[in-house]
């Protein structure tokens, strides 16, 4: 008839427009002979525009009983009996339409928005895989139901292939992510994303995951073997200056690992505890190049809201380990800047300067110490130790002799009180309490050392 090539050319013209169902140039926008059918269907149309969807359809009815094989009148059945949410006829109407006519994409999307809005996912996926032949941006809702299905090799085998041939999004990575914490993929994630790495060498974020992952698993050789790997597929990438880094250590070249090495702190996508082991490879490099010592001390600025690692006071241990009290102090007191309070750092720093004879700074700060924390005996004990090199030794005795109450089950301490009233009494000359407290300490010193 006519009026049907009129509706064929009217979805013909519809393959090209979005998905929304309803959203497409709709068939009463075609003007149709004025005969029975017309009527008719004119009449469904008005009743359909006015939410009058009992009187849509018995409209429709007219039009069947005129043309019951026209896909255009099951595929209006199917819109108002989904309008009513009665999906089970709606279902049935767009199947009918289907059948009739399987090359209209608007009558699979019809199949697939009833199963949609009734949840039932597996029947979606198959009216999307119809839905995909005509537009391949189907995809991105095949992923979606992939995922509520929770059929993660299908969404996450699709995620990658999308990733590859329309690059990513946001949606897409999520989906991701959410696939790769699921318990079922945490054992295998290192393999699926080696694989993954292997099939796809230029996306970035998989290099990423991986090297997350074994960073996490403290496989730091590992994630360094990945960023090597990156840095050689993406030279430009965040994460490949941690290989640069590594090559130019292993190559002695101080300024490209320096260059690296703030690259990598600066960045918001390399993990910590990677920037902390370049540091520290950096730090053990540096040690006997004081050409590096100004990027070393900026590369520690990276960590100065890092609370859950004290740098500076790191650094200072690092070098006092080697003997370099110098060094020592220097972070030493960095550190004690911003960190008053930080009673091991203080001790660490009294402790050097007495290895390097700064009488007048270990008594001065173990005093002011004493001040704020008056029931901590190491205070007295630096500062009666530097008093009796600063030969004050009644200063010296007072204070030791007031420290020696707040020691508290630490018997090497005690010992090293005693050494120093020992050589306080000497030094006021007398002999008899020099010689009490030396015999006390070897005593304790003797019990600590069996």
């Amino acid at each position: 008839m006519k009026q049907n090539i009129f509706f064929y050319l009217l979805f013909l013209g519809l393959l090209g427009q979005p998905i929304g169902l309803w959203a497409q140039q709709e068939p009463e926008d075609i003007a149709l002979e004025n005969d029975a059918f017309q009527i008719s269907f004119y009449e469904s149309l008005k009743e359909k525009g006015i939410e009058n969807y009992d009187k849509a359809i018995a409209a429709l009815e007219k039009c069947l009983q005129l043309e019951p094989n026209n896909p255009v009148i099951h595929f209006e059945f199917g819109k108002n009996y989904f309008y009513q949410k009665e999906y089970t006829k709606a279902y049935q109407s767009f199947e009918r339409a289907t059948e009739l006519d399987p090359s209209n994409r608007w009558y699979w999307v019809g199949l697939y928005d009833v199963s949609y809005a009734t949840r039932n996912y597996e029947n979606a996926i198959v009216n999307i895989q119809k839905l995909i032949a005509f537009k391949k941006e189907y995809k991105e809702d095949l992923v979606s139901l992939y995922m509520f299905t929770q059929q993660y090799d299908k969404a996450l085998a699709l995620i990658d292939e999308l990733t590859e041939t329309v690059g990513k999004t946001e949606v897409r990575e999520q989906f991701r992510q959410q696939i790769m914490s699921t318990t079922r993929y945490q054992g295998q994630k290192a393999t699926i994303l080696l694989q993954a790495i292997d099939k796809n060498p230029k996306e970035e974020s998989n290099y990423v995951a991986l090297i997350y992952l074994y960073s996490e698993s403290n496989e730091e050789d590992k994630a360094i073997e990945i960023a090597k790997r990156l840095e050689k597929q993406i030279p430009t990438s965040d994460w490949a200056q941690v290989s640069l880094f590594k090559f130019a250590i292993d190559k002695e070249e101080g300024a490209k690992a320096a260059e690296s090495l703030h690259k990598i702190l600066a960045s918001p996508k390399i993990d910590k505890k990677i920037k902390h082991r370049v540091f520290n490879e950096f730090l053990i490099f540096a040690k006997n190049r004081p050409e590096l010592t100004s990027d070393l001390d900026r590369a520690m600025t990276f960590f100065n809201d890092d609370s859950e690692v004290k740098v500076a006071k790191e650094v200072g241990k690092f070098y006092q380990n080697k003997q370099d009290w110098i060094n020592a102090i220097k972070y030493y007191e960095r550190y004690t800047k911003t960190n008053p309070e930080d009673i091991e750092n203080v001790l660490l720093l009294l402790y050097s300067y007495s290895q390097t004879t700064q009488w007048e700074m270990q008594s001065k700060k173990a005093e002011n110490y004493i001040e704020l924390y008056p029931l901590q005996p190491e205070f007295y004990y630096y500062a009666g130790w530097a008093n009796n090199q600063l030969t004050q030794f009644k200063k010296a005795k007072d204070q030791l002799e007031t420290g020696l109450d707040y020691i508290i089950e630490n018997q090497l301490l005690e010992a090293n009180f005693y050494l120093q009233l020992s050589e306080a009494y000497q030094g006021l000359g007398d002999e008899k309490k020099k010689e009490n407290y030396f015999i006390k300490a070897q005593k304790l010193i003797k019990g600590t050392n069996p």
